[in-house]
């Protein structure tokens, strides 16, 4: 068990400063940066959102690093965090960093001039992350942090156990969705498939509930 929590120490320490690393790399590049920079794209890859050099060196990584910072109190002081895996702990710990990472370098890379194609990029990243968590999901028992959490799966453990088995095979269907769409950057599919992603595991859970009844 001690030699669990300090792995787990570690794997914050290691996350938390690479959330905040694109900010170095924002200061090496300062000079090169213009006044306002983009920081939103649409499917096209035309910047359709700006801000200033200060908040996307320095605003956009803080923020992320709080988000971070709050993940990781949330997942600690969860009163059942013992039943969430120890490879889904890893992911929740390990998805902001690499969004930081992934969405700054991009966001300083086109800032100076380098070709980016954003589309596929987010929809790399989103699908990969999906695909992680589908694959995870259904291993989860009962917590707070990870998984559906209805009224019913947080009451019932079998409905628990069946609604993120489902819920999984959502998240890898939309994984692959993103994939995909990598390669054709549709936005109208992606604002299809994840609310159908959110909202089928919570529908099941609610039918599993009523077919009890």
């Amino acid at each position: 068990m001690e030699e669990e929590k300090k792995i787990y120490s570690h794997e914050i320490v290691i996350t938390s400063i690479l959330t905040l690393c694109p900010i170095l790399v924002g200061v090496f590049l300062w000079n090169r940066l213009p006044d306002m920079v983009a920081t939103h794209f649409d499917a096209q890859n035309v910047p359709n959102g700006w801000s200033s050099k200060v908040f996307a060196v320095f605003g956009i990584p803080l923020i992320l690093f709080l988000m971070q910072i709050l993940c990781i109190a949330v997942t600690k002081f969860d009163p059942k965090n013992k039943n969430m895996s120890r490879k889904m702990i890893s992911i929740i710990i390990w998805i902001i960093p690499i969004i930081s990472i992934v969405a700054n370098g991009t966001i300083l890379l086109y800032a100076i001039g380098k070709t980016i194609d954003v589309g596929l990029i987010v929809n790399l990243v989103c699908g990969i992350l999906f695909l992680a968590i589908g694959n995870y999901l259904p291993k989860c028992r009962q917590n707070y942090t990870v998984g559906v959490k209805t009224p019913w799966t947080l009451e019932n453990e079998e409905n628990w156990n069946k609604t993120n088995r489902f819920a999984g095979w959502c998240f890898l269907f939309t994984g692959v969705c993103f994939l995909v769409n990598s390669l054709f950057t549709l936005t109208a599919v992606l604002f299809l498939v994840i609310p159908v992603c959110g909202l089928l595991p919570v529908g099941y859970s609610f039918w599993l509930y009523r077919k009890e009844k």
